[in-house]
């Protein structure tokens, strides 16, 4: 296939790091990860990030510039006997001419287990260098010996800026792009691609080619790139989001943070990402009745109130309606007064619970109910709270009294602690 023939997004990757777009983080001058490869000191590597941030570009710019033989797999379609295969003749390679193997494989959170540890002797032993590619977390999906003996970087969804400097790029490129063309594009045009191609160049380089080789050039030659192009290139956005990796605790985190932190608008930004992703509902609204507990707590008591209507309602009504009522929900914990007193009380009577001696029930609170517990004197002075005046009266409920409630300043708590203040006293 000759290079005309392969798409645009293959077209157009860089050869040099220098001609690398995006990733300052760890590729601008000085950084580990641009040293090494410089200096053709490669050690084992696991590149992570989403779908066309430059992982596979990155590794073919490690194979141009080091004087290592170089060899690639895909996790996908490769065996045990293959990668086997490969690892015998690093070896031989090695033993021959001192000469390292450097192996690339794709996708690597796909291998399953006696793969990856099919790796590890050579890796440790220094007769291959992994570099492995993931969109999945490695540290959810990838063997700890494996991790330990490898350096993880982790590549971020690229810029709006740096999208625009590839997509202008590859328009005006003749020799690798779409320069011969003569595409004028629309700003708004420009913008759309960026904006639903959600930081994947990849993405966003194949709309534009379908686009460009779909539409005929008007009478001076030039093809009109308009935003209704865009969007017919492009018809929908692609939410990266894995329902069983770091996508999802991410996301569910921001939502969560985002209550506890009394801001309705993220509340709903993130609600609505997990919603368009496909996210289980009731993992939400689950995660919504916790919050109502742990983080408004009796400030106000009716947010787990909200909640739990929310989770009833999602089984009753259903999707999409029950969208509806999961941002009602959403929008008043987030906005409610908030006070974790419940739950760092709980949690300082387990650690007593757990930690010191058990305390045993008083008498006087013990079931005086069944045949006997007379005799044992069970019971025996408990005071009825209503039988006194405000239905209240002061007695020992537990030996070595503490305090776990601590209530707050806040909302329906404020008053809950004045009265507790009294009791107390």
């Amino acid at each position: 296939m000759s290079k005309q023939d392969m798409p645009l997004a293959v077209r157009m990757r860089p050869i040099t790091i220098d001609e690398f777009v995006g990733q300052a983080h760890i590729l601008s001058s000085g950084k580990l990860l641009r040293r090494a490869i410089e200096s053709d000191r490669i050690t084992s590597l696991i590149l992570y990030g989403p779908p066309g941030c430059g992982k596979t570009t990155l590794s073919q710019i490690i194979a141009n510039t080091t004087k290592s033989a170089f060899g690639q797999l895909n996790a996908v379609t490769a065996g045990v006997a293959e990668i086997r295969k490969f690892l015998a003749d690093a070896l031989e390679r090695k033993r021959r001419t001192q000469q390292k193997t450097i192996l690339l494989i794709e996708e690597i959170h796909r291998f399953s287990k006696p793969q990856q540890d099919a790796l590890l002797p050579d890796v440790e032993h220094g007769n291959i260098v992994l570099i492995g590619t993931t969109t999945a977390n490695p540290f959810f999906t990838i063997s700890s010996p494996l991790i330990s003996r490898s350096q993880v970087f982790e590549l971020k969804p690229l810029s709006i800026e740096e999208l625009r400097t590839i997509l202008i790029v590859s328009i005006q490129n003749a020799e690798q792009g779409l320069g011969q063309y003569h595409v004028d594009i629309s700003p708004e045009a420009v913008e759309h691609l960026i904006n639903i191609c959600d930081g994947d160049a990849r993405r966003m380089l194949t709309a534009l080619e379908i686009g460009v080789i779909t539409t005929l050039p008007d009478k001076q030659g030039i093809i009109q790139f308009t935003l209704k192009t865009a969007e017919e290139s492009i018809q929908k956005k692609a939410i990266v989001y894995d329902q069983k990796g770091d996508n999802h605790y991410d996301t569910i985190s921001a939502f969560i943070k985002s209550m506890r932190g009394s801001n309705p608008d993220a509340a709903l930004y993130w609600l609505a990402k997990m919603l368009c992703a496909g996210e289980d509902p009731r993992f939400i609204v689950r995660r919504m009745v916790i919050c109502a507990a742990e983080d408004v707590g009796n400030a106000d008591p009716h947010a787990l109130l909200v909640a739990h209507a929310a989770a009833q309602s999602l089984e009753y009504v259903g999707l999409p309606e029950a969208e509806i009522i999961m941002a009602h929900a959403a929008t008043y914990i987030a906005s409610a007064p908030k006070s974790n007193a419940s739950y760092a009380g709980i949690k300082e009577a387990k650690k007593d619970v757990e930690m010191g001696r058990t305390l045993d029930v008083p008498t006087h609170l013990k079931d005086a109910h069944y045949p006997g517990a007379k005799i044992l004197g069970h019971g025996e002075g408990y005071k009825y709270s209503h039988d006194y005046q405000g239905h209240f009266v002061k007695q020992e409920y537990m030996p070595n009294q503490r305090i776990y409630y601590h209530p707050s300043d806040q909302g329906y708590e404020m008053k809950i602690k004045e009265r507790l203040r009294k009791w107390r006293e």
